[in-house]
């Protein structure tokens, strides 16, 4: 088997995974998808330290490692969580603008549609948290699946954090599309990248612009 054909299989495994994670707790199965798991990441650090000279294929490799590490974060909570008998949060379905914040210290600007987290505005400088995970986006319309891996990134970062309000993709990939274009115009960039970070417990959008 080829490396697109196991990173085909990896995107299927994921998939499989969350499905069968939610199964479980949902009290569907009586064991968590442990065999899976092992089986998924077994896959993945196949290619761990291996060179890809096909840069859409470690392109994808990358993208689909972050979501399944995301994803992984989230599922770990949620295990501690139903261990200990703790609720995994709160369900709540705020609109998707006040989920969003895009700190006006990455882009310059406080960018259109995503509201300047209030912290960013009176707190003093802090050291900058790890990063869940980072996309590019050049062309919303043409990278969907940057979009998509952002966006299911974002939704699992939430969830680890305990924030389980409902977010729709399609009003999620509308913002992402007003904001690349937005920073494009104004920053004169090829690209922006996009990085989910968590502070505090609050999950936020970073943009960045690239030359």
């Amino acid at each position: 088997m080829g490396v697109s054909e196991d990173l085909d299989l990896i995107d299927k495994l994921t998939h499989q995974l969350q499905i069968e994670w939610e199964k479980f707790f949902a009290g569907a199965d009586k064991k968590p998808p442990n065999e899976l798991k092992g089986k998924l990441e077994t896959l993945i650090r196949r290619y761990a330290f291996q060179e890809m000279s096909n840069n859409a294929d470690r392109f994808r490799y990358q993208t689909l490692s972050t979501r399944y590490s995301t994803f992984a974060e989230l599922w770990a909570k949620r295990l501690r969580a139903w261990e200990e008998g703790r609720p995994a949060g709160l369900h709540v379905t705020p609109t998707l603008a006040h989920m969003l914040h895009v700190p006006a210290s990455s882009v310059g600007l406080a960018p259109t549609g995503f509201p300047v987290a209030a912290a960013t505005a009176h707190s003093a400088p802090a050291a900058r948290p790890a990063a869940l995970g980072e996309v590019r986006v050049a062309d919303p319309a043409r990278d969907k699946t940057a979009v998509r891996t952002l966006f299911e990134q974002f939704v699992a970062a939430r969830q680890a954090a305990g924030e389980h309000a409902a977010v729709k993709i399609e009003s999620f990939e509308q913002l992402i599309g007003q904001q690349t274009t937005r920073i494009l115009k104004e920053k004169g960039a090829s690209a922006v990248e996009f990085r989910i970070e968590t502070k505090d417990g609050k999950v936020a959008l970073k943009a960045r612009p690239l030359r």
